[in-house]
Formats: C-alpha cells, structure tokens, sequence
C-alpha cells in the first residue's frame, strides 16, 4: 500500500468545487468534495486506475466524469497535486 499526501493545492481546488456547487446544493458540493477525496483514498492500493498524465511525471485519476486529480507518485507514495474540470485545458 502507498501512502496518499494532499498537497494544499489539491485541498483548495476541492474546497473550490465544493463551494460552486454548493451555491445551488449544499449537499450536492459535500457529496462531490467526499466523493472525490475517498476516490483519492483509493490510490493507496497500487493496482487502483489511473492513467497517464498529460504532464511529464504525472499520473491522473478520472475520479468523477467531470473531475480529473492530477498525481505525482514514486514507488512509495501517491500526492494529490490539483483537481481540474474534465474541460479545462490541462496543461494551461
């Protein structure tokens, strides 16, 4: 099993998305804030999906259809970098 680190980043763009979804579901933005972080949970076990990342050295876990948690990851730990919107150009 990995050890699983969130970066600050990571813990901001969550928060994010779960205010901008809260303006119209309270509910709803603590349900995609926990859904997306207990998908993040997984990543410990090695053999949990994610591809490729788009940037050098990075990995990347479709973690909601509309959300994507860029990774780095070494033979011992997986660090949440950032979420970003499945149609947000990645890389800016």
């Amino acid at each position: 099993m990995k050890r699983v680190v969130r970066t600050q980043t990571y813990q901001d763009d969550l928060d994010a998305i779960e205010a901008r979804i809260a303006e119209d579901n309270p509910i709803a933005g603590t349900d995609m804030w926990l859904h997306i972080d207990d998908q993040v949970e997984l990543l410990a076990d090695p053999n949990f999906p994610r591809r490729s990342g788009r940037v050098n050295g990075t990995s990347e876990l479709v973690a909601h259809p509309n959300y994507i948690v860029i990774l780095e990851e070494d033979a011992a730990t997986v660090t949440a970098l950032n979420v970003v919107h499945a149609r947000q150009k990645w890389p800016a």
